[in-house]
């Protein structure tokens, strides 16, 4: 042994740096995942198929002339400028949407929340009025749209006109004042999601442990302080699941301004436009106008739009998180 290895005993016996790992040869991977492989490829040549290729296509279409007709003709951004500078009309149905969306959706997180904290128990009256509650959620839409509709009928038999007309009122032409056409595309929306968002809250208060608030009354804290310090913060991720689905719903919505306010094939939108929002509108430009183009764009901009509010909602609860902790 060398005088080296004497003083230094232990760096002598210690090993050296093990070797880096060998990377598998590709015929060697490829036999280890090929199976896994073959047995996505369906499925990603129908993502391919049905969903890249349209979106790559709906893209391309936006930023050109197109009718459905004539060949394409490229016009690069020229209809996103006109759409965000000169187009009045979607700067109302941007308006609309935008009124509509914040309506809906905190009317209906908040009216959901109540109901989850009212009916919240396994009794069978509390089962029953989960039942009844979230029935509206299940039912066919256009079905459901109709009914409405005759709801808001001018006519006297309409429901809304025989109510005002039980106390003592005249007959109202609903769907042609442009002053309730949101209250009445929110109504619908409340009522018809508020029972869906209750049964996610009640899932999550349920979940919640039935110590933490034991502790909180042992420590004198009121009903109220237990709902802000104890039931909100731990159903944040059900709340932001309800409230991001929520918006993106109500950004898509469709159905009840087509049906509602439709009388000929050349309006949508509802008297004076006050009922437009952005798919309709995208609708009215591509399949009554034949500006194929001009709706692509629409589309892209309100695909944007969602985009860009659920990234602010997800940083605002990672921040409120972090603020928690």
């Amino acid at each position: 042994m060398t005088l080296k290895q004497t003083a230094d005993p232990e760096r002598a016996a210690a090993p050296g740096p093990a070797p880096a790992p060998r990377r598998g040869r590709p015929s060697h991977r490829l036999q280890r995942y090929g199976p896994a492989y073959a047995m996505l490829l369906p499925f990603a040549l129908l993502f391919i198929v049905f969903l890249i290729f349209p979106l790559g296509r709906s893209f391309y279409y936006s930023l050109t002339d197109f009718n459905g007709i004539k060949a394409p003709e490229f016009v690069g951004f020229q209809n996103f400028s006109e759409l965000i500078v000169n187009d009045d009309r979607f700067h109302k149905a941007i308006w609309n949407t935008v009124k509509y969306v914040l309506g809906s959706v905190i009317l209906t997180i908040a009216l959901g929340l109540v109901l989850a904290i009212a009916f919240k128990t396994t009794s069978l009256r509390d089962r029953v009025l989960r039942t009844i509650f979230f029935l509206p959620s299940v039912s066919a839409g256009v079905g459901v749209i109709l009914v409405w509709r005759w709801i808001f009928m001018v006519d006297s038999w309409g429901l809304g006109n025989t109510v005002v007309r039980f106390f003592g009122g005249e007959n109202r032409a609903w769907l042609a004042e442009p002053g309730v056409s949101i209250p009445i595309l929110t109504t619908m929306a409340v009522w018809g999601g508020a029972g869906y968002a209750m049964v996610l809250f009640v899932a999550g208060i349920n979940a919640i442990p039935d110590e933490l608030y034991e502790q909180a009354s042992i420590d004198g804290a009121s009903k109220a302080r237990q709902f802000w310090h104890i039931t909100l913060p731990l159903l944040r991720p059900v709340l932001v699941f309800v409230v991001i689905t929520s918006t993106i719903g109500a950004f898509q919505i469709f159905e009840p301004v087509y049906l509602l306010w439709r009388r000929s094939a050349s309006i949508v939108g509802g008297p004076l436009d006050s009922a437009l929002t952005i798919v309709p509108y995208l609708y009215d430009m591509g399949f009554n106008r034949f500006q194929l183009g001009y709706a692509s764009a629409i589309a892209w901009v309100l695909f944007l739009i969602i985009f860009l509010v659920t990234l602010v909602q997800l940083r605002v609860t990672k921040t409120f998180k972090e603020f928690d902790r």
